[in-house]
């Protein structure tokens, strides 16, 4: 019978199958060692130094930007840790690092807000030497795993945004429920809703069961308004595209866990386009374009 914590961890050194040499007699090591641990969200160098090398190297953030105190502010201040009873089952609840290290080498961290009733995936950042590697696939992976052998209810893959491409592995996932922007209820992400999500640009199941009986019944003949970006529409009064993008959106603060990021900050910023309204740089442009240019310098975006 298939055991999923067991085939997840069969790579790790205490685990992995260590065969007896015929000449030796002793074990025979492998070539090389996989060692995961679960760690309190706490500081140290080795993180930072992996942290800031992703920056630079993935995201091509100038240095400035990430010094040690922002790091510390933006994952290593999470919630607080303890252990309590739930249900019968002791759980550990707060922000945790999942700390993967090759030879003793630390290669990525993913960080976890363990919560109740579920594991929660925050970020994720790694040593660019291994980028080749899936950390998306592998870091979710051990996060189940941990969700199945600790009793937690449920895992949460964070935010998913249907035209990045780097958030697709996410859906790879099955069963997926994604949770309606509008109801709050998690709905089951089959192919139906896959394929709503590829040709429409904003998806709510709740939205489109409540409109479709008045659709069919209505006599009224008003034309339906298209979908797309507002910078489509030409409206008086509101930036153009053009305008919008010679402004600083990069820049703009954004609030995330009660911490103020810098939306180029966000995975997937630099390829999302301001015209693309399911992304958030699509989202952020809209609003600027709608309330005006000084907004930037004196507001934050919340939205969630």
């Amino acid at each position: 019978m298939f055991d999923f914590p067991t085939a997840v961890h069969k790579a790790e050194y205490n685990i992995v199958k260590k065969p007896v040499g015929k000449k030796s007699g002793k074990p025979i090591e492998p070539a090389h060692k996989l060692e995961i641990s679960l760690e309190g969200d706490s500081f140290t160098k080795e993180k930072y130094g992996i942290f800031l090398n992703y920056q630079l190297q993935i995201h091509h953030d100038p240095a400035s930007r990430w010094g040690e105190s922002a790091f510390k502010r933006f994952l290593c201040s999470g919630l607080d840790r303890k252990v309590l009873k739930i249900s019968g089952n002791t759980l550990k609840l707060g922000s945790y690092h999942q700390c993967y290290r090759i030879d003793g080498k630390l290669v990525a961290v993913g960080v976890l807000d363990l919560l109740p009733h579920a594991v929660s995936s925050v970020y994720l950042f790694y040593d660019p030497e291994y980028q080749h590697w899936d950390w998306g696939k592998i870091s979710a992976l051990q996060e189940i795993a941990l969700a199945v052998e600790a009793r937690y209810e449920y895992y949460y893959m964070g935010y998913y945004i249907h035209s990045c491409i780097k958030m697709r592995y996410k859906a790879s996932f099955s069963p997926t429920h994604f949770l309606d922007p509008e109801s709050l209820d998690w709905n089951l992400f089959d192919d139906n809703y896959r394929k709503q999500l590829d040709q429409r640009q904003y998806v709510s199941p709740s939205r489109d069961r409540e409109t479709a009986p008045a659709a069919a019944d209505s006599d009224d003949e008003d034309a339906e308004i298209p979908e797309g970006s507002l910078f489509d529409y030409n409206i008086p009064g509101v930036l153009t595209k053009e305008e919008v993008e010679k402004l600083d959106l990069d820049h703009w603060r954004l609030v995330v866990r009660d911490t103020l990021i810098e939306l180029e900050d966000l995975r997937g910023w630099e390829d999302w386009k301001v015209d693309d309204p399911g992304s958030i740089k699509g989202i952020a442009a809209e609003v600027i374009a709608a309330t005006g240019p000084k907004l930037l310098n004196n507001s934050a975006l919340v939205l969630f």
